[in-house]
């Protein structure tokens, strides 16, 4: 037999049975199998092949005349035709480990090169060469299984949302550029010299302007751009989960949601959800846990410690009170024994990287006093204060910052997750979802020198009067809320503005020109004075939860081909250049310029 031979036309070869299909049950039938050689055993003239595929593994027992007469190895795809019979030594730990094939006939499909890496669960191969490789990578059972249970999630979720009415619009990939918080990718276009669409950050405009038209109840599984700074949690194109509905306020939203992941989690997962999910306003979220997507799972809540500061004598602290700045407290219960003096460098580290000038503490003494930079100024009726207000005791640490309230609330947020993980305060399988409200209209830009959307300036206000005549940026509520889950932001969404001159006004708040809103947005401002209806909406970024579903935080392996953290794509070698002819086509030179038409 001819190794180059091509898979004869009458499809001999193709399989009747999956390597993993095959029981007891089956014994004595005659089977073909298709797959990938995982292993090849000689075992003092008894020879055994395991045929691999992705729905399992089969043992296969080769005559020492078959064994002599084809040659294969690792990763060779082969055609195994044979007799399942019982097997002397069952191997208890494989779904088939009670049968075997017989085989009658081999043959080759197709050889293979040696792989870079050996094809099993646990690998400590570097990341970069699993990425070049990644259609050898992808053979491995670990990743197959995150792929197959992404699949069955999402469908979970189609389903979810069909059976509430919901349909499935696709919107373009080839769009207009518009600011919604990170860069755009843009193509150039051939047929407009000197002009470019942009590859959508979400559909979020589209899906306004299908509310407008009557479809009161979208989703789509939208796959979204965005050139930014990546993370162990961000891709240049990933995917989300999109949703818009017409007359609906919060509540609304957050029902037809929390159905959805109802649904899901118990389909693919088998988890029962509890609903409603919590809900808390961005403030209160800040001021308990100092960050905007808590991880609810343990306690060890921020407190304001500022009415005990002057009764401190603590002059560092009565300077910053004087100064507008906030005195906070995270009391950490049972911290002054599982935290020795020589690791509060650490914390204190840690504290600094979050922009705080450093992090005060104390672990109470009996009567007062105790350990700490602070404890001379916790004796007597002072102490007895602090650890009032902290709800703290003999035994707990407390720590304490003294600084701008958004460096305070970050400082002391980020002391807090770090502390939960590392004295084990975080429970395992807790499914905490929450949602966060209200976040801030607007956040200033300290490089522009100019107020930008916090979330986007499509998001509808608390107060549709603005305040007034003359609103106070920084003190106006967005109808936005989050959604997160066990410390992680799952996805975003608002109600939206739906009248024509309240978005106009937006824009002017933005310092955005009539002109400028013409040009960029016009045609949906066109729209909302057509008649729109209330509306509001959420996406959920898919790679995220599938992946925190499967108890990772890294969604790399739950992306069929992602790239790395410079946002190169290692196995096709993208970005690339371009020939000068390609770039002639589409009227760029090579130092970025659009030419003239010809």
């Amino acid at each position: 037999m001819s190794l180059a031979a091509t898979p004869g036309a009458s499809g001999a070869w193709r399989r009747t049975h999956t390597c993993g299909e095959l029981r007891a049950e089956h014994v004595g039938q005659a089977v073909v199998l298709n797959g990938w050689v995982h292993s090849r055993r000689n075992l003092g003239g008894i020879y055994f092949l395991d045929l691999r595929d992705r729905y399992g593994l089969t043992q296969v027992k080769l005559p020492a005349e078959l064994a002599e007469r084809v040659h294969f190895s690792a990763e060779w795809v082969l055609s195994v035709r044979g007799e399942v019979v019982r097997r002397e030594a069952p191997n208890r730990e494989l779904p088939s480990g009670e049968i075997e094939v017989r085989a009658v006939d081999i043959e080759v499909l197709s050889d293979a090169t040696v792989p870079p890496f050996e094809i099993r669960d646990e690998l400590g191969t570097a990341v970069e060469t699993r990425l070049q490789y990644r259609y050898i990578d992808l053979r491995r059972r670990p990743l197959q299984q995150a792929l197959i249970h992404r699949s069955r999630f999402i469908n979970a979720m189609r389903r979810a949302f069909e059976r509430q009415g919901f349909i499935e619009v696709e919107t373009p990939i080839l769009t207009k550029a518009t600011p919604e918080g990170a860069r755009d990718y843009l193509v150039p276009s051939r047929v407009h010299p000197g002009q470019f669409y942009a590859l959508p950050q979400s559909p979020q405009i589209f899906k306004q302007i299908l509310q407008v038209a009557g479809f009161d109840r979208y989703f789509q599984v939208a796959r979204c751009f965005r050139d930014e700074d990546l993370r162990a949690d961000r891709q240049p194109e990933f995917t989300q989960l999109d949703m818009e509905m017409s007359f609906v306020v919060e509540e609304d939203i957050f029902r037809a949601w929390e159905a959805v992941l109802v649904e899901t989690f118990r389909e693919s997962l088998g988890i029962a959800l509890s609903t409603p999910f919590p809900r808390l306003s961005w403030r209160q979220a800040m001021e308990r846990y100092g960050v905007d997507k808590p991880d609810t799972r343990f306690g060890m809540e921020l407190c304001d410690v500022a009415a005990w500061v002057p009764s401190s004598g603590f002059g560092v602290f009565e300077a910053a009170l004087a100064r507008g700045e906030r005195v906070l407290a995270l009391p950490v219960k049972g911290g002054a024994e599982a935290i020795s003096r020589g690791q509060m460098k650490s914390l204190e580290d840690l504290g600094k990287t979050h922009g705080a000038g450093g992090i005060a503490w104390w672990k109470p003494g009996e009567e007062g006093g105790g350990a700490g930079p602070l404890a001379k100024f916790c004796e007597g009726e002072s102490g007895r204060r602090l650890l009032e207000l902290t709800g703290s005791t003999r035994g707990d640490l407390l720590l304490l910052c003294a600084a701008k309230q958004k460096v305070a609330w970050a400082a002391l947020g980020a002391l807090r997750n770090h502390l939960g993980r590392r004295l084990g305060l975080i429970p395992e399988g807790r499914w905490n979802f929450l949602w966060v409200t209200e976040f801030p209209m607007f956040e200033y830009d300290e490089e522009s020198g100019r107020w930008a959307s916090a979330h986007h300036p499509f998001t509808a206000p608390v107060d549709p009067t603005l305040g007034g005549d003359t609103p106070d940026h920084g003190r106006l509520a967005s109808r936005a809320y989050d959604l997160v889950l066990n410390g992680w932001e799952l996805g975003s969404g608002s109600i939206r503005i739906h009248q024509r001159e309240l978005q106009a006004r937006i824009f002017r708040l933005l310092g955005i020109s009539e002109e400028e809103a013409k040009r960029k947005f016009g045609f949906l401002l066109e729209a909302l004075g057509s008649g729109a209806p209330p509306h509001g909406g959420f996406a959920m970024g898919l790679d995220r939860v599938v992946a925190l579903s499967l108890g990772q935080e890294q969604i790399r392996d739950v992306i069929a081909f992602p790239k790395t953290t410079s946002a190169a794509d290692l196995m096709c070698g993208a970005p690339s250049t371009v020939s000068p002819e390609q770039l002639s086509e589409v009227h760029i030179d090579l130092a970025g310029r659009a030419r003239e038409g010809r």
